[in-house]
């Protein structure tokens, strides 16, 4: 995939800046920037161009999601805990009016009953869960189809 339709803007959230030193049976033992280069290597492989953003801030998080119309043709979205949460993501997302799959690297199914809610999931386009950082060339790919 060459030209338009390839920008992919991956929003890291909340906590996501302590993998590394998280429960390694959820997370993993890789950091936020190992995680953004093997990222960015899927991206490479299947024609996409990645960028990356993270906050702990829910409001910052909120304002890059407004921006993703002008930077970005498609989103990849981990929120972290907000997404069991935060409708704020959730309209911003919508708002924002591009494809998105969210993430999470730990399988939230089969972990505690409120990791299993996501107020997001009506507004993006997939979802991965429990595929640790290979989950995000799943959601790569599932954007890629997307993006056309």
């Amino acid at each position: 995939m060459t030209g338009a339709h390839n920008r992919v803007m991956v929003l890291h959230g909340v906590n996501l800046n302590m993998l590394g030193s998280r429960p390694a049976e959820h997370y993993g033992r890789f950091t936020i920037e190992e995680l953004e280069l093997k990222i960015k290597r899927f991206a490479d492989e299947l024609g996409l161009e990645a960028a990356f953003f993270h906050s702990n801030h829910e409001g910052e998080y909120i304002e890059m999601i407004h921006r993703l119309p002008e930077t970005a043709d498609g989103a990849i979205v981990n929120p972290g805990s907000w997404t069991h949460y935060s409708y704020a993501i959730r309209d911003a997302l919508e708002l924002a009016g591009i494809p998105a799959v969210e993430v999470h690297i730990s399988d939230v199914h089969s972990r505690e009953a409120w990791r299993r809610v996501s107020v997001i999931e009506d507004v993006v386009v997939g979802q991965v869960s429990g595929k640790g950082s290979d989950g995000y060339r799943e959601a790569l790919v599932m954007l890629r189809e997307h993006l056309g």
